[in-house]
């Protein structure tokens, strides 16, 4: 069986009047991430571990800040296109493990919403899709509330 493996990881800064998007999920709080998408930093770093399990670069390579085409736009729409990219290379998820580094807001009612976003993203059983959640016991930027940050570790193997 061909299988590869992809790391994601992915960071922004939070600011007063933004949305807060995780997992295309929105979470009530007044701060939201700055970004030139809606900056969902996990979807980022799972697109990101995707595209390195296929040898197809970075989501900055494919979805450049600098187009018009992505300013605001979803990040779910984001990993769609990530998805159909690494099937056209013969690859498919066999799962994924995520985590997402933040002080505030408390995200755990969220999770299942953000793991059947994903899930559904990539045509997948729930159960294929991990997401976590973790602070940094108010270190760093993360603990002073300045930015929201997400691992991905994703395996892939040949469509069989």
């Amino acid at each position: 069986m061909n299988i590869r493996v992809g790391f994601g990881y992915d960071v922004h800064r939070l600011e007063e009047g933004r949305d807060l998007v995780l997992g295309g999920v929105k979470i009530p709080y007044p701060k939201g991430l700055l970004g030139h998408s809606d900056a969902d930093v996990l979807i980022h770093a799972i697109c990101d571990a995707l595209l390195g399990a296929a040898n197809l670069r970075d989501i900055g390579y494919h979805f450049p800040d600098t187009s018009g085409e992505f300013k605001n736009i979803s990040s779910i729409l984001l990993l769609k296109n990530v998805i159909k990219m690494i099937r056209e290379k013969g690859l498919e998820v066999h799962n994924i493990d995520s985590t997402i580094v933040l002080q505030q807001p408390k995200i755990t009612e969220y999770i299942h919403l953000m793991k059947e976003n994903i899930a559904a993203a990539i045509s997948c059983d729930v159960d294929v899709v991990s997401v976590k959640a973790t602070t940094t016991e108010h270190l760093g930027f993360i603990g002073r509330e300045e930015g929201i940050s997400a691992y991905a570790v994703i395996l892939v193997k040949a469509i069989q």
